[in-house]
């Protein structure tokens, strides 16, 4: 398989999942400002879109969207629950994770506020929208190791990778202390810190 992604984008989060799976796959470079590979190929011939994650099968099949990737990979390998079972309810608690840190945290809060066409004016209200949204998950983690309990699953690897972008916002969390706690305990998996070294984002 092989796995476009751009450094530090929300394509980590495939990225630690697949390392999390153990699963044999090429990860290539594509990064968002340049849209060119690092042999010089305009990634807008492999995806029209432009964005990032985008997975190649080894049948040269493509399939987009991080939550429909993760819950590919992690049903590669149901024996290490990266996801519960399909048809359970454990499965759509899962799904419900993945929508919401996709609609509210990621495209919804984070991106308007990194695209420097927004107006101030609209990154004001944002941001009072992304820290109610944080702390609703702070709460949420009480007692729990995981979002989903005491297992790993697919949804930790991309709630990780958008809170990761706090930081370059001066976005300061650290009052949502069982957040970072959460975080920290994710950051210590070894999948997660090969995922992170590969994209230079630790040395």
């Amino acid at each position: 398989m092989k796995l476009y992604y751009s450094p530090g984008a929300c394509s980590l989060s495939p990225h630690i999942a697949l390392h999390e799976a153990g699963l044999a796959f090429t990860a290539l470079k594509a990064p968002t400002k340049t849209h060119r590979l690092d042999d010089g190929t305009d990634y807008y011939s492999i995806n029209p879109l432009g964005y990032v994650p985008l997975l190649e099968l080894d049948d040269g099949t493509r399939l987009a969207e991080g939550p429909a990737i993760v819950q590919y990979i992690a049903d590669q390998v149901p024996d290490k629950k990266l996801a519960p079972a399909n048809g359970t309810l454990a499965r759509y608690r899962l799904q419900s994770w993945l929508t919401f840190i996709g609609t509210e945290l990621h495209k919804g809060s984070f991106t308007p506020l990194f695209n420097p066409a927004t107006p101030a004016e609209y990154k004001a209200m944002v941001l009072p929208k992304l820290m109610s949204r944080l702390g609703w998950v702070n709460e949420q983690l009480e007692g729990q190791q995981y979002l989903m309990g005491d297992d790993f699953s697919v949804a930790d690897g991309y709630l990780f990778t958008v809170t990761n972008w706090a930081a370059p916002l001066g976005i300061d969390i650290s009052a949502l202390t069982q957040l970072g706690a959460y975080r920290a305990r994710v950051a210590a998996r070894p999948a997660v810190q090969a995922a992170m070294r590969a994209e230079g984002l630790l040395k």
